[in-house]
């Protein structure tokens, strides 16, 4: 079969095709752009790997959706690396894709736990290409946060369009590939993770042959690196939303893909949810936004930098704020819970998230309309009370308990309340003290609303507010 038309080639954006016809579409349109010969059956063999492997149960953020988040751009080889860049996850998906485990095997090892980089074979240079840019030496243990998963999802995309790309360009994706990396500081030398990138490419295009000259090899790095770090920069770009709400909705696919026991709705307890909230809030409040976009040489301006980084700022202050009100809300429900006979499923105290029957019984239904006096922060009120902009399988996007805490406490109430949870949750406050810390009218309406749900808990709840 031709390779689709110009036309046809531009019906990725369309959503009225499926996701597998769409990578299909996206690949043909790849090739044609490096002026590859692969036929149309190839392209569907390609597009049918990733689409198996973007769709793992386990996955929530890191899906097709993200793929075709990050395709938004002409350039080929950016589509190419950004269709590969996450296909392997390898603590997320339990090991390789697989229909793709084949082309892994001999690449790495599991030693105690951890993947160990087996030895190079003499003939194999696009594995010797891969390991070269990012900088992974045989017998080493693949760093889990520090470039496994963008490396062996390198190798993969390389052992797959080595056949069909020039080494210019194979070079090319696997540079891009590596520049997804996230999160990382400058070197103590003060060089960038870009700049250290750009060397490696600049070195294997010297080793390959691929630019002789020095004017041509710095025109094909600086190539290359414009590439990486635009594909880099779309692959955090959520970070730059100036919605808030957008941001956050990012934020909890993550928790939902990263924490297994809340894959089922309900069903998880309450600490296992706040475990979970409180791993992401360390996560976002530890996160320099000065390390989150990338730049090299005036790719992008040293204005746009600047801007990135203070949107990317506010809104993981944004975030955190968030998560702490949420925590402190968890804190009150695990609090009644553990002084009335010891953590539950979360459904237990707040209700079902949605049935098969009708609307459930909720927490919220039976709660009182919460004063306004106290000051807060408008955006983060509206959120709590709107609902983040995605729909989460796990939760209700909404957080009208949340929301109903923090006009009782305020902004500042509530971040004081966060504080004394923490104390409950290292051991050193007890539930019930912790209780006594708070606004009593708003714990005893939250403790009566929760008697009228958490039936088996109803009488030590009542027991309980005599006691607070």
């Amino acid at each position: 079969m031709q390779h689709l038309t110009n036309q046809d080639a531009q019906e990725p954006n369309s959503v009225a095709i499926s996701t597998v016809n769409r990578l299909i579409a996206l690949f043909d349109t790849a090739f044609q752009g490096l002026s590859a010969q692969v036929s149309m059956a190839e392209s569907e063999r390609l597009a049918v790997l990733v689409h198996h492997a973007m769709n793992a149960k386990t996955r929530a953020y890191h899906t097709t959706a993200h793929v075709f988040d990050m395709c938004e751009t002409p350039a080929p080889r950016q589509l190419l690396a950004a269709m590969f860049h996450d296909v392997v996850y390898y603590q997320l998906d339990a090991g390789f894709p697989e229909t793709t485990a084949h082309l892994l095997h001999d690449v790495a090892h599991k030693v105690d736990g951890r993947l160990v980089l087996q030895p190079l074979p003499p003939d194999d240079r696009t594995l010797a290409l891969c390991m070269a840019i990012f900088n992974f030496r045989p017998g080493q243990v693949l760093p889990l946060y520090g470039g496994m998963n963008e490396f062996l999802s390198a190798v993969m995309a390389a052992r797959l369009l080595e056949p069909y790309l020039s080494a210019a360009d194979l070079l090319a994706v696997v540079a891009c590939i590596e520049a997804t990396i996230a999160f990382r500081p400058p070197a103590a030398d003060g060089q960038t993770a870009m700049e250290t990138l750009a060397l490696r490419v600049e070195t294997q295009a010297r080793a390959m042959g691929l630019a002789a000259h020095p004017t041509a090899s710095a025109a094909y790095v600086d190539q290359v690196m414009a590439d990486a770090v635009m594909l880099g920069n779309r692959d955090v770009s959520g970070f730059a939303k100036t919605d808030p709400a957008v941001f956050l909705s990012s934020t909890w696919l993550l928790i939902d893909e990263s924490n297994a026991p809340l894959a089922t709705p309900g069903v998880y307890s309450l600490q296992q949810y706040r475990r979970a909230l409180t791993r992401m809030t360390i996560f976002l409040a530890n996160l320099d936004p000065n390390t989150i976009f990338l730049h090299y040489k005036a790719e992008p301006s040293p204005e746009a930098v600047a801007q990135l980084g203070a949107t990317a700022h506010a809104n993981l202050r944004f975030s955190c704020d968030f998560l702490e009100a949420k925590v402190t809300s968890v804190a009150i429900i695990e609090a009644l819970a553990l002084c009335t006979g010891g953590d539950c499923p979360i459904s237990m105290f707040l209700g079902d998230i949605r049935c098969s029957y009708g609307k459930p019984d909720r927490v919220e239904d039976f709660l009182p309309e919460a004063p306004a006096a106290k000051v807060v922060h408008d955006e983060l009120l509206r959120v709590l009370e709107k609902g983040r902009a995605t729909e989460s399988k796990n939760e209700l996007t909404s957080s009208p308990l949340t929301a109903f805490v923090y006009r009782h406490m305020g902004h500042q109430g509530t971040q004081q309340a966060f504080r004394n949870a923490k104390h409950m949750f290292e051991g050193h406050l007890a539930p019930q003290a912790f209780l006594q810390t708070l606004d009593r009218d708003m714990v005893r309406s939250i403790l009566q609303a929760c008697a009228r749900i958490a039936l088996s808990r109803s009488a030590a709840l009542q027991t309980l507010e005599t006691m607070l």
